[in-house]
């Protein structure tokens, strides 16, 4: 279809409430999601949790580089509601990341629409709940970003594309767990783990979540959706050839099995080149005493025999798992969103401005438990903070750079409370170490960016351990895992104006304030570098009623 044509082709598929729209310009698909309750029983208790659409997990957003997504969501909650997009950068338009600092959330009753592009991005992507504790119930599914036809992509086309969404899961309400941790105790190990929504029997009666034909190859994307676990995930009998990971083409390695942290997708190529007959997927917790895991079954088409009862071994420890990231490398050949060579930009030539190291740390707060970052422990106001540098009121809800770039032992000992928010110079070159001394596995990520994970590595970050970073190949990435008593060290150039969450991925831990935002503005308050408040967007706190205002003018 040619470009001059301004209305080319509507589909409406009521099945799916999605209405398709090809224009000139990039297309438009349009989405209704009702957001509801419902019973459901993943690990054979009924209990409540999250729907939409009525499907538990949510529907897969099958998308293209580009293509506008526009979802219209009724929350028919009796909570506030709010989904977050990982991984999807929302270029100039932090008005749809979903998060408390840039969002009000949808009132219970009330709709919102949501409007994104995934500028220039392709990859695995997954979304979720950000208020309460409400990704412990569901309201979370696939999000893949396909590349354009034109673009080539490193491997040949599948037979098909299937999403593997794993996570832990407690048989708790998400109102009982939000209940323990506000009154300061941990929500504790979970009940069991989930592909896809359920629990394999692993007695040969479960239905296959997915079917191959024999000597085909299937693109898989596994992301872990959880709230605080780190699994691995393997297929009986069958590598895994990484091809994507968080938007990135990768080097091709073949895995027996991968280590997916809390917020990570991977994805892989699989073969069906074994005896036609039944698999099992597994995935199973890692870096716990007692390891919990489950199935979900694979059938090839007119295969017989029943899967084996002798699933493959889990790894052990936690300095496997930091050699399968050593193994992770971008492809600096292949072609991501655009036709240049990912390679051709070579981050590891910049010179960096500032360098900001984030401490974790637990502690108590009056007697309540709360976590961390340079002792510094976030609190969300009732104004996102968004709104009120929008609105000129940013003074009256938080201060910048309240926590220092270089925390000394002193600063992160005593823990308090209040929103953090850094204040970061548009397109400046920075490094970001993340430090652990703790004894748990941390996953972090960043909204609005990608970066790229240049080490993680045993002991205390010095400068000196610059030396050993990866400054040709590192992968580049949204999501970064530090192991106990480790640190990770992630560089980026910050030329995405909004506010932008930096956060645990282990959910607890964020509700209780292991977070924080940075603010990136733009000096000139240019359309070219960030969009206007959209005039669908929510109001409340301090700026409820308030008339809109436009303070960016013309590119």
């Amino acid at each position: 279809m040619k470009g001059g044509v301004k209305l080319l082709a509507m589909c409406l598929c009521l099945a799916t409430a999605t209405v398709v729209m090809v224009r000139a310009e990039d297309p438009y698909f349009h989405h209704v999601w009702n957001v509801t309750y419902g019973t459901a029983s993943p690990l054979g208790v009924p209990q409540q949790v999250i729907l939409i659409n009525g499907q538990f997990p949510g529907p897969n957003i099958n998308s293209t580089s580009n293509n506008n997504v526009i979802i219209n969501v009724f929350n028919n909650l009796d909570e506030p509601f709010l989904l977050t997009w990982n991984g999807i950068q929302h270029r100039k338009n932090c008005w749809q990341d979903g998060t408390a600092g840039t969002m009000c959330p949808i009132p219970p009753g009330q709709n919102f629409t949501y409007h994104f592009q995934p500028k220039d991005q392709i990859g695995s992507y997954f979304y979720y709940p950000t208020t309460g504790m409400h990704r412990a119930a569901g309201g979370f599914g696939g999000l893949r970003v396909n590349s354009r036809l034109l673009i080539p992509v490193p491997y040949a086309d599948p037979e098909d594309d299937y999403t593997v969404l794993i996570n832990d899961w407690y048989t708790k309400s998400h109102t009982q767990l939000k209940k323990f941790l506000d009154s300061g105790r941990t929500i504790g190990r979970p009940d069991g783990i989930l592909i896809n929504g359920k629990a394999g029997k692993g007695d040969g009666s479960d239905q296959p979540l997915f079917t191959l034909k024999q000597g085909k190859t299937y693109r898989v994307r596994i992301c872990n959706v959880g709230l605080k676990s780190s699994l691995n995930f393997r297929i009986q009998n069958h590598k895994m050839r990484l091809v994507e990971m968080e938007g990135s083409h990768v080097l091709q390695n073949d895995y027996d099995s991968l280590d997916v942290h809390v917020g990570q997708c991977y994805g892989v190529i699989v073969t069906a080149d074994q005896e036609p007959k039944d698999y099992y997927m597994a995935a199973s917790t890692r870096f716990l005493k007692n390891a919990l895991s489950t199935t979900g079954l694979l059938r090839y088409e007119g295969g017989k025999g029943p899967a084996s009862s002798q699933l493959p071994a889990a790894p052990v420890g936690w300095a496997w798992s930091l050699n399968q990231f050593r193994s992770f490398r971008w492809n600096l050949t292949a072609s991501a969103a655009r036709p240049n060579p990912q390679g051709s930009y070579h981050y590891g030539k910049i010179n960096i401005t500032r360098t900001i190291k984030l401490v974790n740390t637990q502690g108590k707060v009056d007697g309540k438990l709360r976590y961390a970052l340079n002792g510094v422990s976030h609190t969300d106001s009732e104004t996102p903070l968004k709104l009120a540098e929008y609105f000129g009121v940013a003074d009256k809800v938080f201060k910048y750079d309240i926590i220092s770039d270089n925390p000394t032992p002193e600063q992160i000992k005593k823990i308090k409370m209040e929103p953090n928010v850094l204040n970061i110079t548009h397109r400046t070159f920075i490094e970001v170490i993340f430090e652990n001394h703790e004894k748990s596995v941390q996953s972090w990520h960043l909204d609005g960016y990608s970066f790229f994970a240049v080490a993680v590595e045993p002991g205390v970050w010095t400068p000196e351990k610059r030396k050993n970073y990866n400054l040709l190949d590192a992968v580049s990435r949204h999501t970064v895992q530090v192991y106990p008593k480790c640190w990770a060290a992630i560089l980026l150039t910050f030329d995405n104006c909004g506010m932008w969450n930096i956060r645990s991925e282990n959910s607890e831990r964020r509700y209780l304030g292991q977070q924080l935002y940075a603010s990136v503005l733009s000096p000139e308050k240019s359309l070219r570098d960030e969009y206007n408040m959209p005039e669908t967007s929510l109001q409340c706190g301090l700026v409820k009623g308030k008339p809109k205002v436009n303070p960016y003018a013309g590119a």
